[in-house]
């Protein structure tokens, strides 16, 4: 029996995906879950405090993979992450 994915370029099978995240910074309770969730280190607290006098967490977008890790883990759903497909 022929493998699908044999008959396929890696081009076809690996697609490359770039993600963006945004962070309700007002909402973020800067817990730090978030950073060691992210597997490429996107994510930072930041050296700022929003309104609530918290140091939130602030994204470093050029590497992130859209994995949504991040998203995942945050137990307040402040995060929210975009994937769109890179050609």
């Amino acid at each position: 029996m022929p493998n699908f994915a044999s008959n396929l370029s890696k081009k076809q099978v690996m697609a490359k995906v770039k993600g963006a995240i945004v962070i309700d910074r007002d909402r973020c309770k800067g817990c730090g879950v978030c950073v060691p969730a992210c597997p490429n280190s996107v994510i930072r607290l930041g050296d700022k405090v929003n309104i609530k006098g918290y140091f939130y967490a602030e994204p470093y977008q050029d590497a992130c993979i859209g994995c949504m890790n991040c998203a995942a883990v945050c137990p307040d759903a402040v995060i929210t992450v975009y994937s769109k497909k890179v050609e």
